[in-house]
């Protein structure tokens, strides 16, 4: 690439990588900053004692709550961000998701777009991953205007037994749509792939399915260690500079289009300590709404155990099922999703229960079966990201806790009906993010929403915001998919709008290009 780039993205997760890869066919020239690097192929990637117990891949920084106190985040710096070392589930939200619903505590509010405009995208987000699944097993599904083209994941033995029990009484388990090539997985290493990281092992993460795909363009370049710091307004509000440091060097670029895809808390932190005297709460920030409504999944592990039953599964995280996802099953507002965790060893429960001795917590997970319970945070204005000097201050404010209570007392009523006498359950807190999102929110009303529905922003017409940080509700499902499938649209829309004559001309020159 020479000259300055026509576009340059903040940040390789989902977003960004997902959004490059859209673009890179215009023939636009785009630089992609990233703060970390590759994660290199070692064996420490699959050491579970050196990931869960010693932390090897947990930044080295601190956040702090709002009463001063310091934590260490759970969020990673690298090539492909988060989803490095996510469970690989590429779930589409439920059509229902898009409208309003009813909590026990609190209203999820619409989209600014229903799930029928975003859905030709969550296809080609689903072609672009390689997600294995089957239609047809999940009453809570959406339309689909096409078929997975892979099969999904089989289960193992005594997870298929599992599945046959919970058909038994009644439920709905159902395949997890999943962007991995198991056999490519375990052909490294006979482990579990959520929660470990990805070195081009066969788990298709935003670096191997879409960033490979944008820098197979001649017009893309990655930059890593690169750490943006500010964003700078020219004339007009547009973004005029980004700066950024690299080796210690503090380095400016300029764009025609800046597009942030930095993660909720980051791009929010970034916009916060952009503030000049024209905006002076914020980039993007005329709403007040920056770093609002922040949503983090309430999340447990529920493990059930019996003696009788011996779990000799490698990976376990095949199957899920939404029994409870519209409604608490009995006419009741919804209570959440309920999928397989990755499976848990001694080594990976030691991490939780240092003081426990592994030979004892190896019988315990010998005959366990490990679950995830997620419910819907519903957005609070109040539940905010806030900087103070260098300071990252995280002030979470749960919500619809009650429901989430609800649902891990169902999954074990249900565990101990189909075999397994004890259930025990633990949440998880801000230390793991359990897909932080809603930041940065879309809507249809500049004054109270910073991103139109194209997640452009309404102060500053050559900024986007693709991470996370755009959904305007959580869910109760891993947003993966749909922040894929966003960003793909937004990558139609920015080609279309603004580099429509671009596009056009590489198509007559290269007529393969534009990948139509």
């Amino acid at each position: 690439m020479s000259g300055s780039p026509d576009i340059v993205i903040i940040g390789s997760g989902v977003g960004g990588s997902t959004v490059a890869a859209g673009l890179a066919v215009t023939g636009a020239r785009i630089l992609i900053l990233e703060a970390g690097d590759h994660i290199a192929d070692l064996p420490v990637n699959r050491d579970q004692r050196a990931i869960f117990q010693r932390g090897h891949f947990r930044p080295k920084e601190t956040w702090y709550e709002a009463n001063g106190k310091g934590f260490n985040p759970g969020n990673y710096y690298n090539v492909g961000g988060n989803s490095k070392f996510y469970g690989a589930v590429l779930s589409r939200y439920r059509e229902q998701d898009f409208d309003v619903i009813e909590h026990r505590e609190g209203v999820s509010p619409a989209w600014p777009f229903p799930y029928e405009t975003l859905e030709p995208w969550y296809c080609r987000a689903e072609l672009m991953y390689q997600v294995r699944g089957s239609l047809g097993e999940d009453p809570t599904e959406p339309y689909h205007s096409a078929a997975y083209d892979y099969p999904p994941v089989p289960d193992e033995a005594p997870i298929a037994d599992v599945r046959a029990r919970l058909k038994k009484k009644g439920l709905h388990p159902f395949s997890l749509p999943l962007g991995l090539d198991l056999d490519a997985w375990l052909s490294k290493a006979r482990t579990p792939w959520d929660a470990h990281p990805n070195s081009r092992d066969g788990k298709m993460d935003a670096e191997t399915a879409a960033l490979a795909v944008a820098l197979k363009h001649e017009n893309v370049r990655l930059e890593t260690n690169a750490r943006v710091t500010r964003l700078d307004m020219g004339a007009g509000n547009r973004i005029d500079r980004v700066t950024y440091v690299k080796n210690g060097e503090t380095l400016t670029v300029s764009a025609k289009i800046v597009i942030l895809a930095a993660g909720a808390v980051q791009s929010s932190v970034l916009l916060l300590r952009s503030k000049n005297d024209r905006f002076a709460s914020g980039l993007a920030n005329s709403s007040d709404q920056v770093g609002r409504n922040f949503m983090n999944h309430n999340a447990s592990a529920v493990i059930g155990v019996s003696p009788k039953f011996r779990n000799t599964a490698v990976y376990q995280k095949t199957f899920a099922f939404n029994d409870f996802y519209l409604s608490d099953g009995e006419g009741g507002p919804p209570l959440g999703n309920v999928q397989l965790l990755g499976r848990i060893s001694e080594k990976v429960l030691k991490g939780s229960l240092p003081q426990a001795p592994e030979w004892f917590l190896r019988f315990i997970t010998t005959h366990a079966i490990d679950f995830y319970a997620m419910s819907e945070d519903v957005p609070n204005p109040e539940s905010r990201v806030m900087v103070d000097g260098d300071r990252i201050i995280l002030q979470w404010q749960r919500s619809n806790w009650d429901a989430h209570l609800a649902l891990v007392a169902k999954l074990k009523v249900i565990l101990k009906s189909i075999g397994f006498p004890v259930v025990l359950s633990r949440p998880f807190d801000k230390r793991t993010p359990s897909h932080q999102c809603g930041t940065i929110r879309i809507g249809n009303d500049p004054a109270t929403a910073p991103l139109d529905p194209y997640c452009r922003s309404y102060d500053h017409q050559n900024l986007f915001v693709v991470d996370a940080g755009f959904l305007p509700t959580s869910a109760a499902v891993n947003p993966a998919l749909t922040v894929a499938a966003q960003a793909l649209r937004v990558a139609d829309h920015i080609a279309a709008k603004d580099f429509a004559g671009m596009t056009e001309a590489l198509a007559v020159a290269r007529p393969d290009a534009t990948g139509q």
